[in-house]
């Protein structure tokens, strides 16, 4: 008995000697101080995280704020965070500095830039998208492309970039996924997503992977509906969670959760995954032992305000377990019916303070407890300074070669009779010149506009005159 005991005491010991040399005092003072600052609204208004842009060039179907409703999120509520939208690398240099500087705690900025700040930013050049990287068979070459889009998000001063995106693209019909992402090779995905991911985590910015469960095989887009996925637990398990619990297993900093209604993993009529507690605390949480940041996906979206109300969608994401509640809609509804369970005890105050020192933790990683403003100089200059290049040798190591059926036509020589056809071009451009440099090809123009019966009198010329045709369209 006494033997049990001392080594239960020493197991015990050691145990707290470990974890203590695995911690991080100066984050735990740092969040520890933080969180002693915040009232109890506070600590629920820090799960919220509320849409920074410009006015748009269109009116809006969905909420967005403009820089005083911001401005009245943070002095008012005291939100956590702003997901940058539209805007140019100015504007928002001067919003990010200004927001950081009234807000009494440091801001999460964060942002959808899958394929770089170009995706959301006037003035700076798009990479090329991820299924263009799924074409790409050096995986370093992804490596460098996650450190460029990390040194854009360093650069502008944003700490969480909502990608990579671990959906498989498994279903044609998908209108939201797509080319978003990496293909439909789940081992292809996997492998690229946490090759993108640490290129940014090696710049410092935190990663999301997302649309978790699995947004690949669906037929309607959750920005409109809510989409069924009537797959097994044993086909979601082979298939769509297989990049997710790998990105775990490889150290992704969060997670992003789907409007998804997937009864395999939550029967409950018309429930959304993003706010189901069988997804995020059951399955994400203790099934698969994620222990990062869990994001919503836009609570603006119809895929989760067609059966919750307002503050209703944010209450029912903290009951599911969440940490950030993204771009809610009603953020004095939402604190009201989150205090109103509080009260009732259908949530703890322990959870919500479990969150936001998990939040405060993510801050600290990211370098706002040392933070200082944007230098808005030659900031357009420095977010586009490696698009060109990138996207230079992504393109030439996409190229794929679908068939070469007759050894004799490709690859390509001078000396041999080769035609170009440029579809929709009416004049020459880098293609037309390099195919005449490289193989003296012959260059023909073929308008959109033109009838049916002139194609087939070309085909027809082409077949008779030249040994190999090659076909662009733009």
């Amino acid at each position: 008995m006494k033997r049990s005991l001392l080594f239960l005491i020493f197991s015990c010991i050691a145990f707290g000697s470990y974890s203590q040399h695995r911690s991080n005092p100066d984050a735990t003072a740092w969040v520890d101080s933080v969180f002693k600052t915040l009232s109890k609204d506070d600590k629920i208004a820090q799960l919220f995280i509320v849409r920074s842009s410009g006015p748009a060039v269109a009116p809006s179907p969905i909420a967005t704020f403009y820089d005083k409703e911001v401005e009245e999120a943070i002095l008012k509520y005291k939100v956590g965070g702003i997901c940058l939208f539209q805007g140019g690398p100015q504007q928002q240099t001067q919003r990010i500095n200004n927001f950081q500087q009234l807000s009494k705690t440091p801001l999460l900025v964060t942002i959808d830039g899958e394929w770089g700040l170009g995706m959301r930013m006037d003035s700076v050049a798009p990479l090329p998208r991820p299924m263009m990287l799924g074409a790409v068979q050096d995986g370093s070459i992804v490596y460098q492309y996650g450190r460029v889009v990390g040194q854009q998000c360093k650069r502008m001063g944003i700490q969480v970039n909502y990608a990579p995106v671990m959906d498989i693209n498994n279903n044609p019909d998908n209108p939201v996924i797509n080319d978003r992402s990496f293909g439909e090779d789940k081992f292809k995905v996997t492998a690229w997503g946490i090759r993108y991911m640490k290129g940014m985590q090696d710049e410092g910015i935190l990663t999301v992977a997302k649309h978790f469960p699995g947004h690949g095989d669906v037929s309607v887009d959750s920005h409109l509906d809510l989409p069924l996925i009537t797959k097994s637990r044993a086909e979601l398990d082979s298939l769509e969670l297989y990049p997710f619990r790998e990105a775990i297993n490889a150290g992704i900093d969060g997670m992003m959760s789907a409007h998804l209604s997937v009864p395999a993993i939550d029967n409950t009529a018309n429930m959304p995954t993003s706010i189901s507690y069988k997804n995020i605390t059951t399955l994400l949480r203790k099934e698969l032992g994620f222990k990062g940041l869990t994001f919503t996906d836009a609570l603006e979206m119809k895929g989760v305000t067609k059966f919750f109300p307002g503050g209703e969608i944010s209450l029912q994401a903290v009951l599911a377990g969440n940490d950030m509640l993204c771009l809610p809609a009603d953020i004095p509804g939402s604190i009201a019916l989150i205090k109103k369970a509080l009260k009732k005890r259908k949530l703890k105050w322990d959870d919500i303070d479990e969150r936001v020192k998990r939040i405060l933790a993510a801050k600290y990683k990211a370098g706002l407890s040392n933070w200082t403003p944007i230098n808005p100089y030659h900031i357009t200059s420095d977010l586009n300074k490696d698009i060109a290049t990138t996207t230079r040798l992504i393109a030439e190591n996409a190229i794929t070669l679908l068939r070469s059926n007759d050894p004799a036509i490709f690859p390509l020589r001078k000396g041999r009779k080769i035609a170009y056809v440029g579809i929709g071009l009416t004049k020459d451009n880098e293609m037309t010149r390099q195919v005449r440099n490289d193989f003296d090809a012959q260059v023909y123009y073929f308008d959109y506009k033109q009838p049916l019966e002139k194609a087939s009198l070309l085909l027809n010329y082409l077949k008779s005159q030249y040994d190999a045709v090659i076909i662009g369209t733009t």
